[in-house]
């Protein structure tokens, strides 16, 4: 949290018990990992701004903000790394999927060489659910490993118009659909792809979408990575599908329940790799957040335009 003092921007660190006790000093918060209630909220009388450090809002009680008169912004993953980071740990969980990353530890321990077999990314159908900022910054680095890429959006606003005109010329994707009939069109993708990837921002019409249906409409082996939000996928589906042999392997870094539970069911499975919600942490993409944060506090300070973030409210 901030609050000014003379010419300068006093930065706080708040431990959570303490929020609600002092928030209504500051004029900036910054979420990190504690979520903003409509309680919380309604006692930051001087609160101009409410950010969460990352590219979601998940943390932030956006309607008891407006109806508070705080202003709710996100912070852009296209400008500060965050979508690279995101992508390439898509890319990442693909590949330990593809080459049995659990097996070949295994196969270190026993001193085991030259197995187990993996499988390849060249000439694999990938389709990535949610071509927006990590959707596009997955497509155009999996183009050097010869894939072909599906890819669904549902919805486009003026400035998508112009990236997904841009990036046919460019060739990033070889098929993609925007919201017109998107809920048959998943399903044909999905039974086409050896690889899906789910990019979705979570909302209530997203919220489940990787369900029975779905899995099962996916070719048999193929792999699922989730590195957008746990709730995206339906877990019954998913550990029914592993059960079966039908789901060739699942890599996620997010899951249902955060901090994920070491002895949940689905980790027994040697195909199954799963990350601490690290997609978009890195040391790039955090020092490029903590300056749009710092800029837009000094800005607030000086009273000029607010830049580098997007406004919901």
């Amino acid at each position: 949290m901030t609050q000014p003092r003379l010419n300068h921007e006093l930065v706080d660190e708040v431990q959570f018990d303490e929020v609600p006790d002092v928030i209504g000093n500051y004029d900036i918060c910054i979420v990190k990992s504690m979520r903003l209630c409509s309680s919380i909220i309604s006692c930051a009388k001087r609160m101009k701004l409410i950010m969460q450090y990352g590219v979601g809002l998940e943390g932030v009680d956006v309607n008891a903000a407006t109806e508070n008169g705080v202003k709710v912004a996100r912070i852009s993953g296209a400008n500060t790394g965050n979508a690279a980071s995101c992508a390439e740990m898509a890319i990442y969980l693909m590949l330990g999927l593809l080459r049995k990353q659990n097996e070949m530890q295994n196969a270190v321990k026993q001193k085991k060489l030259g197995e187990p077999v993996g499988e390849t990314l060249l000439g694999k159908k990938v389709f990535i659910m949610g071509f927006g900022n990590i959707g596009i910054h997955l497509a155009k680095r999996l183009r050097p490993f010869n894939v072909k890429i599906l890819a669904t959006k549902r919805s486009w606003t003026s400035n998508l118009q112009t990236s997904r005109e841009d990036d046919v010329q460019n060739g990033t994707y070889d098929d993609l659909v925007d919201k017109k009939g998107v809920h048959e069109d998943i399903h044909y993708f999905a039974s086409v792809a050896d690889i899906v990837v789910c990019c979705l921002a979570m909302n209530n019409e997203t919220a489940g979408i990787v369900n029975k249906t779905f899995v099962s409409s996916m070719k048999q082996g193929a792999l699922l990575v989730n590195i957008a939000r746990g709730g995206l996928l339906d877990y019954d589906a998913i550990l029914s599908h592993l059960n079966s042999g039908h789901l060739g392997g699942l890599g996620i870094d997010v899951a249902w329940t955060e901090p994920f539970d070491p002895d949940d069911p689905i980790l027994k499975f040697s195909n199954v790799i799963i990350t601490p919600h690290v997609a978009g942490v890195t040391a790039h993409s955090y020092r490029s957040m903590a300056k749009v944060v710092g800029d837009v506090a000094l800005q607030l300070h000086s009273g000029t335009p607010l830049t580098g973030i997007e406004f919901v409210n």
